[in-house]
């Protein structure tokens, strides 16, 4: 059962609070003049037999009858007809102008109602805004800012601000945190590094000593492309503002005649793809896409595609397509989360478990998104959708020349 909204409900309460009180009014009305006046009302007899000197009509009980046969008027009968047609009319007239100046009500109550609750709308259309925004923090900057009386809804417009406030503090605090950790942990790692190499490749080390010291490397090596990872990923977070004109087939060409795939057949579909935004962050997102589909393509010689189109509703496509295991459907939305990687544990799996959590930050950070599904027979799927862009800054050619260059460093 379908409940009735508030102003629905403002508006039956209004109005029939205004119907009981107009027909208790017209109740009371009827009560008061349905009461008729004390006294008793006679007969008058007029006739020929009334003498000169005769006072003129007198009055005589309803009941009696004149003696010589003269005209009876019976006044009593009608001023009784007159005052029950007077009750009468009462009632239906009244019954008539409540139903009409009650339905006016009615609608005038809705109108009254929908301005009331006008402030209410506009704090349930910035909470729709930000809740469907594409990521969890993005639209905690915008307020209601709801002027008028401080009455109860603008303490309610105000306490969301407050609360929009304080949420975008703690997204930027821990956006700041992750960058700054990362960028304060990179310095020792890259000594630590340093140490390592000139241990080993500087004099003669024992074959105990030389595994190790290779073990600790690649142990090093990791934790700087987790910290890479990191900085990335809190850089992406962050909505794009200086945006340049890129075309996603130049980048999905160069990231494809770049990567080593090893056993695996790299194909790439580059169709034109216009979009707007950073280079240095879109190419990432493909390398990471494309890195991704040659990491977990098992078993050797399987296919990886990659290809880009423009679509008919205003957005262009990213999409590659892997071959390997088989991924149950439920498993897909948290292979988007940091640190989860599927099939491996966090230890001896390769990689820092950032790459498609880079993949989604980025593609939301640009205002656009990012889905997956199961291969059919095995692999994943990944679409990025992006907005097109009405054009580039200049011309195609210089665009394009751009764009590959910004990519290409």
């Amino acid at each position: 059962m379908t409940r009735l909204t508030i102003r629905a409900r403002l508006t039956l309460v209004y109005g029939g609070l205004f119907l009981l009180a107009g027909v208790l009014l017209l109740a009371a009305t009827y009560a008061m003049v349905a009461q008729r006046p004390g006294g008793q009302v006679g007969h008058t007899v007029s006739g020929p037999q009334a003498g000169v000197g005769d006072p003129g009509p007198q009055p005589i009980p309803p009941t009696a009858a004149p003696a010589d046969g003269g005209v009876l008027t019976t006044s009593y009968q009608v001023a009784e007809d007159t005052w029950d047609d007077a009750l009468d009319a009462l009632l239906t007239r009244g019954a008539i102008a409540l139903a009409a100046v009650g339905a006016l009500t009615i609608a005038l109550g809705w109108l009254l109602a929908g301005r009331m609750l006008q402030p209410l709308h506009r704090v349930t259309e910035t909470a729709r805004r930000i809740a469907e925004s594409p990521a969890a923090d993005r639209g905690l900057h915008e307020r209601i800012a709801l002027a008028g009386p401080p009455d109860e809804v603008k303490q309610l417009a105000d306490t969301f601000d407050v609360m929009l406030a304080r949420l975008d503090q703690a997204f930027d605090g821990q956006r700041r945190f992750i960058a700054n950790a990362s960028h304060e942990l990179r310095t020792p790692l890259t000594v630590n590094r340093s140490l390592l190499e000139v241990a080993l490749y500087r004099g003669e080390v024992t074959p105990q000593l030389a595994h190790l010291g290779r073990h600790l490397l690649e142990m090093n090596t990791r934790q700087e492309r987790l910290l890479d990872g990191l900085l990335l990923l809190a850089r992406s977070e962050r909505e794009v503002t200086d945006r340049a004109y890129v075309d996603l087939a130049d980048i999905v060409e160069h990231v494809t005649d770049t990567t080593d795939p090893g056993t695996v057949s790299v194909t790439a579909q580059a169709g034109e793809a216009p979009t707007t935004g950073n280079p240095a962050l879109l190419e990432r997102l493909v390398q990471n896409l494309v890195d991704n589909g040659v990491r977990h393509n098992v078993p050797a010689g399987g296919r990886l595609l990659v290809s880009t189109a423009s679509r008919a509703d205003g957005t262009v496509e990213l999409r590659v397509a892997n071959t390997g295991p088989v991924i149950p459907r439920y498993e897909v939305p948290g292979l988007f989360e940091p640190f989860h990687r599927y099939g491996g544990d966090r230890i001896a799996a390769p990689g820092a478990g950032l790459g498609l959590s880079i993949v989604r930050a980025v593609a939301r950070a640009h205002g656009g998104d990012v889905r997956a599904v199961p291969g059919e027979g095995g692999g994943l799927v990944v679409t990025v959708t992006l907005p097109a862009a009405d054009g580039p800054g200049g011309t195609p050619e210089a665009a394009g020349r751009d764009a590959v260059a910004a990519v290409s460093r």
